[in-house]
């Protein structure tokens, strides 16, 4: 080993790692916060472990157009400018990954809420209220029928008569709910 190898395997202090990777001290400090990177108990930088969790941890920026034009070469490529979406088969992970995922359960969660104020949805304990409440009409409507009716089919000797005045009566209770249900 040569002494940068040496150097460069030993842990380092965060102002030496800053300077090895080329960054500001605080691009280290937020990468550190984030958990991007982790430094050792004693708080130094172990830089080969660093580098590796540096690379796999934190998203490429995208390209920048400042007024700045660049001459494309043959050959070269423009790197996307929005990450790819994530792989569910991919249990890797990554910044990029985690970052994509959030992104996505942000929009939604977004639209869920924009579509309650636009009085597209409603609590499912209110549907439940309602249910409970409409079904409770239907019981009532229909039980009544007896009440209403006893003393007349008491009195009643002809079958046809009976029927009748049953259909009816069902017929009638039956609407009664619908217009209820209709109206509420």
């Amino acid at each position: 080993m040569n002494q940068e190898e040496v150097r460069a395997s030993a842990p380092m202090s965060l102002r030496a790692y800053a300077k090895h990777r080329g960054v500001a001290l605080s691009a280290v400090q937020k990468a550190i916060r984030a958990g991007r990177i982790a430094p050792t108990a004693d708080g130094r930088i172990d830089p080969a472990q660093a580098d590796a969790d540096w690379q796999r941890n934190t998203a490429p920026r995208p390209e920048r157009r400042m007024g700045i034009t660049r001459k494309r070469t043959a050959g070269s490529t423009r790197l996307p400018l929005s990450p790819p979406a994530p792989d569910p088969t991919n249990l890797g992970g990554g910044y990029a990954t985690a970052r994509a995922v959030r992104e996505q359960y942000l929009a939604r969660i977004t639209k869920i809420q924009h579509d309650q104020l636009a009085g597209k949805l409603i609590s499912r304990d209110e549907v439940a209220v309602e249910q409970f409440n409409e079904k409770r009409i239907i019981r009532d409507g229909v039980l009544n029928i007896a009440d209403r009716v006893a003393a007349q089919l008491a009195a009643e000797t002809d079958e046809k008569k009976v029927h009748q005045i049953l259909t009816t009566e069902l017929r009638n209770a039956l609407n009664g709910i619908a217009d209820r249900l209709i109206s509420s």
